[in-house]
């Protein structure tokens, strides 16, 4: 009996252990999306204001494959100094499971980063933006899409210099790292 208890255990450890190994970027980001630690903001692209903006045919066209962005970042204090660790493991855990194609890495003096991708090389459904810092936190940017051509993102810059596009929506996201 003793011994069946242990495989039982062990089975539901490893179960465990492939559930979690196996967690989707979107899962993560429900699963904290109340945590008080973090902060997320989902803007849909009608918030950049472009439709007003006189776009060349390129420009429509790459930002016609947008969808919307996601935003979840984790404020790191001297209270949560553990989570910090650990949440930050968890997304280097989903980001390393060999689903993404890292584009380029980062490192500014404000943190180290990666920009990610899911999808093919002509046809990126989802751009990830991750960058983390030691005093700050970290943060995460999903890009989502159809589509997504890495050439056109240059066009879909310039769309959105052209707007009238001033932050709005990301106001939360820097007061929430400041204080």
């Amino acid at each position: 009996m003793k011994i069946i208890k242990s495989i039982f255990v062990l089975s539901l450890l490893l179960g465990l252990a492939a559930c979690t190994s196996n967690r989707s970027l979107q899962e993560y980001y429900v699963d904290n999306a109340d945590n008080p630690n973090f902060l997320s903001v989902d803007l849909p692209v009608s918030l950049l204001n472009v439709e007003k903006t006189e776009l060349n045919d390129e420009q429509r066209e790459a930002l016609e494959t947008l969808r919307k962005m996601n935003i979840l970042a984790f404020k790191k204090t001297t209270e949560n100094v553990a989570e910090y660790k650990i949440e930050k493991a968890n997304v280097k855990a989903i980001l390393g499971n060999g689903k993404f194609t890292e584009l380029m890495k980062v490192n500014t003096s404000y943190g180290k980063g990666t920009v990610q991708y899911l999808g093919d090389e002509d046809a990126i459904d989802e751009v990830i933006i991750y960058g983390d810092s030691d005093e700050k936190g970290f943060m995460l940017v999903r890009i989502l899409g159809k589509n997504m051509n890495p050439a056109k993102l240059v066009q879909f810059i310039q769309a959105l210099e052209k707007s009238d596009y001033r932050g709005e929506g990301l106001a939360d996201i820097g007061s929430f790292l400041k204080g």
